[in-house]
């Protein structure tokens, strides 16, 4: 027979639901006359999987109900396909479900302003987080006092649940922020944070890090960095940390006690090893702000090895009456090398009476050469 191209061959009802996870539903497909199709012609597939006989109930000789019990959160944000088929498996009709949560109310909001030229905020989408469905979450600020509500666009800047604004920040005045979430079941809203963009600056990575050498010490390397450019015109002060790590090694090593200087030597250190090192910043107290502020991202590596020892293979140490003869001397000396070597940012650790060990060695080497020359 024929069929006007506008009939559509089937109707599901409801068309498109939203339920809440744990919800039942019953959804009836009615064919269209002109198909000339039956109830028993009809069979249902959720997301392509045919759905048992028995949850079928035939309502009249065109219409065929499904009921589906305890539903799960949907496996696609875009909704689970119900769809009623023709025994030969045509496709009459579709329905999408949504089953999922509403949202939860954000929380964590944190933010942070590069140079004091833009602001990226991030946040969580609640305890739970996932809610089946897809939920929109939209960042909202304001200038406290004054001013209208301003809409965040820029999204997923550092990460799924994050946003950046460029520009047309205000110094000197709080802001208001927070973010709402929604989705087809509800909205929720975060509690407001109230921030001032000088209290949250952070800076580009030092520049110019060059790591060097200290002379012949076998045990140490030299670090010098340069402060960040971007905010020398401005009233703050730094904290530096550096981290290091061996060429063959994932384990950083950090450094905490650098404090405000620009230059750290590192002790402690394997002989002819190639070392790793990275330098970032903690601006603080920008025109007077008492918050701490927040690190910067490391610097690129940069690379350097120390010396190779020169100690002989298979040398040993003077025999026990030797040493106990002179301990007193030695100690005497080993205060006088740690007075010397282990200043600055250097790490005191359980290992530095061997490395003094190692240099007393040395000289004692270069001692007996001398004597043995002509």
């Amino acid at each position: 027979p024929f069929v006007s191209p506008a009939a559509d061959p089937a109707v599901i009802s409801p068309q498109d639901p939203t339920l809440l996870i744990g919800s039942s539903l019953v959804a009836t497909c009615t064919v269209s006359p002109d198909f000339h199709l039956k109830a028993e012609d009809l069979y249902w597939t959720l997301n392509g999987r045919r759905l048992p006989a028995a949850s079928y109930a035939a309502l009249g000789p065109t219409t065929l109900s499904v009921a589906l019990a305890r539903l799960n959160g949907s496996k696609q944000q875009s909704g689970d396909n119900l769809v009623c088929h023709s025994r030969d498996g045509g496709i009459l009709a579709g329905s999408c479900l949504y089953v999922g949560l509403p949202p939860e109310k954000p929380v964590n909001i944190t933010c942070w302003s590069k140079n004091m030229k833009d602001l990226t905020c991030k946040w969580a989408p609640g305890t739970e987080g996932e809610t089946f469905l897809h939920t929109n979450y939209t960042l909202k600020y304001k200038l406290r006092w004054y001013g209208r509500d301003n809409t965040c666009q820029e999204y997923h800047t550092a990460g799924p649940y994050s946003c950046h604004i460029p520009k047309d920040l205000a110094l000197f005045t709080p802001y208001e922020i927070w973010v709402e979430a929604s989705n087809r079941l509800g909205v929720a809203v975060s509690d407001v944070v109230m921030l001032d963009i000088l209290d949250v600056v952070t800076t580009d990575p030092p520049s110019d890090v060059h790591v060097s050498r200290v002379g012949d010490l076998e045990d140490q390397l030299s670090v010098r960095w340069s402060s960040p450019p971007a905010l020398k015109d401005f009233l703050f002060q730094a904290k530096y940390q550096i981290q290091y790590r061996v060429e063959d090694s994932s384990e950083w090593k950090v450094v905490d006690d650098v404090g405000n200087q620009t230059s750290c030597r590192l002790a402690g250190l394997r002989p002819g090893t190639v070392y790793f090192v990275q330098v970032r910043c903690n601006p603080f107290g920008i025109y007077g702000s008492k918050k701490a502020g927040i690190w910067s991202d490391w610097s690129n590596p940069t690379a350097a090895s120390t010396p190779r020892s020169e100690r002989a293979a298979g040398g040993c140490d003077p025999k026990g009456g030797e040493q106990n003869t002179t301990l007193r001397r030695e100690l005497k000396q080993f205060f006088g090398w740690v007075k010397k070597h282990a200043y600055g940012c250097s790490n005191l650790g359980i290992k530095l009476y061997d490395q003094w060990r190692v240099w007393l060695q040395k000289s004692h080497k270069t001692r007996n050469q001398v004597g043995k020359e002509p």
